[in-house]
């Protein structure tokens, strides 16, 4: 049997993959004039194409489900167009992509909102964060409290989002249902405090993000879609009272979707894995297809959790930033270059498509 570790191939669903590592959602706000993803958006991907599966930038699936500046959008032809000139980059390398789908829910503010309307949430409560508008961070406006007769019509969004993801060449779909955006936010109940079908039971709880991937899996098909989950992040100030419970149950009812993987932030998104108590094993074990493990891994750790069948797939993200070619320096142990944190958010190709492989590096240094 061949041993697995992150640089042996992987079928996801129809897909080939050249190895395991995957490129995780990195937002970088520099979508252009309609939210249409940037001239160098392209490049970018393409420059990170030898991961064997790239996922997105969190690409909202409407006007209201933006919650930062200069994010991309996928409910406009230009956008569709503008993404389709990075599906198509990425696929001249050989590369496979999928579009993350994303509404923000109260994680936004009046200035983002058409009409300077207010964010909308599962119950009136303002979440304790910031977002990245008017070339800053501030505080998120109030949200109001979705009326459960607005629900089928942000079902349909996702629905006619992942539509539009395959017309521009995506691979496939991941639904965001984790880090504190609307889906998470009717799944944590501190988020929800709602008395009808969507609010109080683990299941009602459960029932938008479901119906968002019955919706979309219907659309465009279980092995074209994904599901990313949370369950411990307090990230954008959610938390769950009864977080093994509750994706114990979600993760079985995705499974019985027979959507062709799972992504997992282990632990809180971009911090510490141990921040709370937590079975992801036991999520691993309900989840027939393929588990994309997430959060703080390196080079070992992804190597243990592969050889001991604990994940199929790594993904990693901020490592991607300043190193186009992580995989080959994975591969050969080689340094791993630090990105610049002034260039993170916003801003054009410095910072973005500029950061050297080894190969440049060596060039230059000779």
């Amino acid at each position: 049997m061949t041993k697995r570790t992150l640089f042996t191939p992987y079928t996801l669903g129809s897909l080939s993959l050249s190895n395991r590592v995957v490129l995780a959602p990195l937002t970088r706000n520099r979508a252009g004039q309609g939210l249409v993803p940037s001239e160098f958006a392209a490049t970018y991907y393409s420059q990170r194409a030898s991961a064997g599966l790239l996922i997105s930038e969190a690409t909202q699936i409407s006007r209201q489900g933006q919650g930062y500046q200069d994010t991309p959008g996928i409910y406009t032809p230009a956008q569709i167009d503008g993404w389709h000139a990075v599906t198509d980059a990425v696929h001249a390398k050989g590369g496979k992509i999928f579009l993350q789908l994303w509404h923000v829910g109260r994680v936004s503010h009046v200035d983002l909102q058409e009409n300077g309307a207010a964010p909308v949430s599962p119950s009136a409560l303002r979440a304790a964060t910031k977002v990245f508008v008017n070339n800053r961070f501030e505080d998120v406006s109030e949200p109001r409290a979705l009326d459960i007769s607005e629900l089928p019509g942000v079902v349909s969004d996702f629905r006619q989002a992942a539509a539009n993801a395959i017309a521009a060449g995506f691979d496939g779909v991941e639904i965001h249902g984790a880090n504190g955006y609307l889906l998470d936010q009717f799944l944590k109940d501190n988020a929800n405090l709602r008395t009808d079908a969507y609010g109080g039971s683990i299941e009602n709880r459960a029932r938008l993000l479901l119906e968002v991937t019955e919706a979309v899996v219907s659309e465009i098909g279980a092995d074209r879609t994904g599901v990313r989950l949370s369950p411990v992040s307090p990230a954008n100030g959610v938390s769950s009272s009864d977080p093994q419970a509750q994706f114990d149950y979600v993760v079985e009812q995705l499974d019985a979707l027979g959507v062709v993987y799972l992504h997992v932030v282990e632990g809180a998104t971009g911090g510490p894995r141990d921040v709370a108590p937590f079975d992801f094993a036991a999520l691993r074990q309900r989840f027939k297809n393929t588990y994309i493990a997430n959060n703080g891994y390196d080079l070992d750790l992804a190597t243990s959790r592969l050889a001991e069948d604990q994940a199929d797939l790594i993904a990693f993200g901020r490592p991607f930033i300043g190193n186009p070619d992580l995989v080959e320096r994975l591969k050969r142990g080689a340094p791993l270059s630090a990105f610049n944190p002034a260039t993170l958010y916003g801003g054009g190709a410095a910072g973005y498509i500029d950061y050297p492989t080894l190969a440049e590096s060596s060039v230059s240094a000779s």
